[in-house]
């Protein structure tokens, strides 16, 4: 028998493998110098295997002591076996007359033992590591290169049905569109100048939402989010169809850099945003649309208070794909918190500054007897420029000053002065100014676990209105309607994961004309607006896993509206929207 058959190693695990390289040292005499660059190898290999992440350190130096410990023991059995095995007959004569004989081994020999030690060594290591990676889950997201491990996509996707039922009383031209007025430059340019009220419609509708969430720092994070958007408002990423098969138009919704300080303990204290941020305040969907992104700079301060509740829920983005109209702000439980913001609306040139949103809000979130958890908040929202600057004669220079993007509800006063009084107004801006005081209070009960009740309640007003003042800037004498609130109940799973999880909310709204801003309010309730009032009922049922569907009801009604000129009565306005959508998240 060939000497290396003999000396041919069987290694599996990869513990073993080094045991192997290790026992064999003490083999021959002779072999000493391979043996070593074979052991160099193996420990050379597992050191790059740490050094790529698929090994971890701790448990590549507990294999290396293994293996040696292994070694150890293997190579004092062999030698305690030759110490009692008896001499050949060759041997003993030789070792009687003082001869020492050495085994030759051929070179080629050696070259062949090499080549399979290394091929055997190869094949056990990937084995083991994969073996080992898929029983642990350790090895594959730590073999992949660092820049792809900070990348975290997301998104989510609905489905909408869309019908609109306008009130049997309903007057048709009764309404204008300001808006699209604003847009053809006059009501004569325009092809409809009143707004639909009479006639139902369907529509169905689809959102897609993408994201990319990159870890930059342990601090520092960037989020970019695309979305469709064929309406181009900051109140809606929906995409109706029936496009006569013309491409979606995608647009970037979220980009924003997000600090975070935490202390030793892991304590998140302080969140800063800069650039299209999300939403940051604890609100409801009467002062801002679930879709709503800001741009500008935000930043939230929380001090803890009672209990430590560190890790007791996690502070993220709000995820606007949850299938709720409330946004619950950035806090964990036992916190009060203070957030501020700067957001410019809109740039003018050839002007110091712009229209801005300046917004302050603090609050509290209180987690108490286990399974209450009670959240308000008290913010102030101060819009900057806002309101119309009627040009002089012949003039456009305060154009500028008409909303690049409104809806209906609150109170107009003319811009442009082409000509005669008697006129058709080209341009029409906002008749107030818009300084919002709000609160909102939440409490949420889960002593029926997985099942919350929760209660919201949330009051506005516009404490900007001066009557006075609109009246020496505009000529107009418009009554105060400045008080917005909403009530709310929800009961059910506060998110939906599964099959039959499920979710169930009533809420009343009530909006005067000019108690928020009819740009950024619910682009639903109403079909957008203010000086609306009314009930809202929803459904949300688990069908699989993150996905579900939802059926809403909202019935509305307009509180002052138009007047006729003839009878002086109120034109009525009636409108109830059914919403049917399926929606899953990724």
């Amino acid at each position: 028998m060939r000497y290396w058959k003999v000396m041919k190693l069987e290694c599996k695990p990869i513990a073993a493998v080094v045991a192997c390289a290790l026992a064999s040292h003490v083999a021959k005499a002779d072999e000493k110098e391979e043996l070593l660059k074979l052991r160099n190898t193996t420990l050379n290999l597992i050191e790059m295997l740490v050094e790529q992440g698929v090994l971890d350190k701790q448990k590549a130096e507990k294999m290396i002591q293994q293996a040696e410990k292994k070694a150890v023991e293997e190579a004092k059995a062999e030698a305690g076996k030759a110490a009692q095995a008896p001499l050949p007959a060759e041997t003993s004569a030789a070792k009687s007359k003082g001869v020492v004989r050495v085994t030759y081994v051929p070179e080629f020999v050696k070259d062949e033992i090499r080549q399979e030690v290394r091929k055997e060594l190869r094949d056990d290591v990937v084995k083991e590591v994969k073996s080992q990676a898929k029983q642990e889950k350790w090895g594959v997201p730590a073999a992949l290169p660092d820049w792809v491990n900070r990348f975290k996509p997301f998104g989510d996707f609905r489905v909408r049905y869309e019908d609109d039922f306008f009130g049997s009383g309903n007057l048709a031209n009764t309404y204008n569109d300001w808006p699209a007025i604003n847009r053809a430059g006059g009501i004569g340019k325009v092809g409809n100048a009143y707004r639909n009220t009479t006639y139902d419609r369907q529509r169905y509708r689809i959102r897609l939402r993408f994201g990319l969430e990159s870890q930059i720092a342990d601090s520092l994070k960037a989020v970019v989010r695309l979305t469709t958007s064929n309406d181009r408002n900051p109140i809606s990423n929906l995409q109706s169809l029936g496009q006569y098969g013309q491409q979606y138009d995608i647009a970037l919704d979220r980009a924003f850099l997000q600090y975070d300080y935490r202390d030793g303990k892991g304590r998140d204290w302080l969140t800063l945003w800069a650039g299209r941020t999300p939403n940051p305040w604890l609100s409801t969907d009467n002062l801002f649309d679930p879709d709503l992104s800001f741009e500008g700079f935000a930043g939230t301060f929380r001090l803890p208070f009672g209990p430590d509740t560190v890790g007791a829920e996690p502070i993220k983005v709000p995820n606007t794909s949850m299938p709720q109209q409330l946004n619950l702000g950035y806090t964990q439980p036992n916190q009060v918190y203070l957030t501020m913001g700067g957001f410019p609306l809109q740039e003018k040139v050839f002007q110091s500054h712009g229209k801005w949103l300046w917004a302050a809000q603090t609050g509290v979130d209180w987690l108490f007897s286990g399974d209450s958890r009670l959240k308000a908040g008290f913010g102030y929202y101060s819009y900057e420029n806002i309101s119309a600057i009627p040009n002089v004669l012949g003039s456009r220079l305060d154009d500028w000053t008409a909303p690049q993007f409104f809806t209906q509800g609150n109170s107009l006063a003319r811009i442009s002065n082409d000509g005669a009084p008697s006129q058709e107004p080209r341009l029409m801006g906002l008749a107030a100014n818009f300084n919002i005081v709000d609160a909102v209070v939440t409490y949420d009960y889960s002593g029926f676990a997985p099942h919350n009740i929760r209660l919201t309640a949330n009051y506005s007003r516009n404490i900007g209105f001066d009557r006075g003042e609109i009246f020496r800037r505009t000529g107009l004498d418009i009554e105060p309607k400045t008080q917005a609130y909403q009530v709310r109940l929800d009961v059910g799973q506060s998110d939906i994961r599964q099959f039959g999880d499920w979710s169930a909310w009533l809420a009343y709204k009530y909006l005067e004309r000019d108690s928020v801003l009819d740009a950024f309010t619910d682009s639903n309730f109403h079909l957008s607006g203010t000086d609306a009032k009314g009930w809202v009922a929803s459904l949300n049922y688990g069908l699989m896993k993150n996905t579900w569907a939802n059926v809403r009801w909202l019935s509305s009604e307009v509180i002052d509206g138009t007047r006729n000129t003839r009878t002086g009565k109120k034109n009525p306005y009636g409108l109830d929207v059914l919403l049917v959508d399926v929606n899953a998240r990724f």
